[in-house]
């Protein structure tokens, strides 16, 4: 008999380009919530009784040991890791969405340089501190793109995972391209 082994959208990914390495991030769970109308004091108070951490502003991230939220566009986030509790689901629309993401991880020197390919947005860490989250189209995909101490995480509906991967790939290639070119002496 066979046995089909389940595998995410971005399973085994591990590519470097010059310094550049691309990889696979896992989830685990992942639940959108959105704050019903004048409920969103409760459901911060909530999230820190279930979580230790508040709903997160726009462009903000949270993070504890229980895991991370992520503002994920107005007035919603994404919760990943813990299951929401009864609190947090009385405040606020829940919804799982742990099929429906895929996450990879850019590093490098140079990273925010790859992105800046695909995203109109102002990565450098002066303007983009470690933290700070934003929507944003990859080439022609939507994502969410996270500041981290060494580089990106970048999460994508998982219908579209490969074409981001390709697309940050290709910009990877240019930028490690461009790192190669022998320096012409002062």
């Amino acid at each position: 008999m066979t046995v089909l082994t389940p595998q995410g959208p971005l399973e085994g990914l591990d590519l470097h380009h010059g310094n550049l390495k691309l990889s696979a991030v896992a989830l685990g769970r992942v639940s959108w919530i959105a704050p019903y109308p004048g409920t969103e004091t409760a459901l911060s108070h909530a999230l820190q009784a279930a979580c230790s951490m508040s709903f997160p502003g726009p462009g903000e991230s949270r993070e504890s040991t229980a895991g991370r939220i992520l503002w994920s566009g107005r007035a919603q986030a994404l919760l990943i890791g813990p299951q929401p509790s009864a609190a947090i689901e009385k405040c606020a629309a829940v919804v799982d969405q742990t099929d429906g993401w895929a996450a990879m991880r850019l590093t490098g020197y140079g990273a925010a340089r790859a992105l800046a390919r695909l995203t109109p947005l102002d990565l450098r860490p002066s303007h983009f501190s470690r933290g700070r989250t934003a929507r944003s189209l990859l080439g022609q995909v939507p994502g969410l793109i996270i500041a981290n101490e060494d580089g990106f995480e970048i999460l994508v509906m998982c219908s579209m995972a490969e074409t981001a991967r390709h697309e940050i790939e290709n910009a990877m290639r240019s930028v490690a391209a461009r790192e190669d070119i022998p320096k012409e002496p002062a």
